[in-house]
Formats: structure tokens, sequence, C-alpha cells
């Protein structure tokens, strides 16, 4: 994917213009979650999201919003209302590559992850990762 930081993280660009380090690095690394989340994905599923977004929720939760990521076969079962099927094929692939996403937030922001959740919205093609992290001080996060 070779669009910008902003783009891929789906954030304002001002930030990273408003002299504030503390916020650049927060949105660097934000920037980075999401592209490590779009390869995955893309190394995955054989198409990567076009839409993505992370965000800390509190020091020890990182949320990641992945959209329009679906394969057409995929696309197909939604419209077939196979819902469930393309759910459970997704959390499948997910549960497989656990170790995969977990080792890309943990290399990236050198924390351990604790537990991992995934969940996909079959109906508007949206994607969340929720990775809950060991308590600890992280100047990332």
């Amino acid at each position: 994917m070779s669009e910008s930081p902003a783009a891929v993280n789906g954030s304002n660009a001002s930030a990273a213009r408003d002299g504030d380090v503390a916020v650049d690095e927060q949105f660097s690394v934000r920037a980075e979650i999401s592209r490590a989340m779009v390869r995955l994905y893309k190394e995955q599923f054989g198409r990567g999201p076009t839409k993505a977004r992370t965000e800390f929720a509190g020091p020890d939760i990182v949320v990641c919003t992945l959209e329009d990521s679906f394969t057409p076969a995929e696309r197909r079962l939604a419209e077939m209302g196979e819902h469930q099927r393309l759910r459970d094929t997704r959390l499948y692939f997910q549960h497989a590559t656990e170790g995969q996403f977990c080792a890309a937030i943990e290399g990236i922001l050198n924390r351990k992850v604790r537990a991992f959740n995934s969940a996909t919205n079959t109906r508007e093609d949206v994607s969340v990762e929720v990775f809950h992290l060991e308590p600890g001080v992280s100047g990332s996060a």
C-alpha cells in the first residue's frame, strides 16, 4: 500500500505538523501498526484493506479497525447471505495466525500482548483487531 501514513491511519495530518514530538511519535507508531495490519491481511487473505486506523484505548489496549478487505469470493458469500460462514472462515484464519498478529504488535511497541480479539462485521466489511497489552510503561502509548 503506497498511501501516506495519514491516509493509512485515517488520522489528521496536522498532528505531524504541530511541533509536538510526543503526538508525532504516537502518530508514527499508530501508522506503523496500521501498515503492519494491512500487510498481514494481504498475506493472510490475498487482499489488504483499503482503510486502516489504529488507536490506543488507554495505555494497555490497541484497537485496529480495517475496512474493505474482503476478497471477491468473500463478497459473494456476503451477497448470498452466508454471513455466519464468512465470519467463521475469517475467525478461523485469524486464530491460525494469532501469533503473527501479536508478534507484529509486540515488535512495534516492545510490549507483550496478553490477549487478542478479532471480529468482522460481514455486512459492512469492517474488521477490528484488539490487542490487550501486559501492563507496563511505554513511551509509545
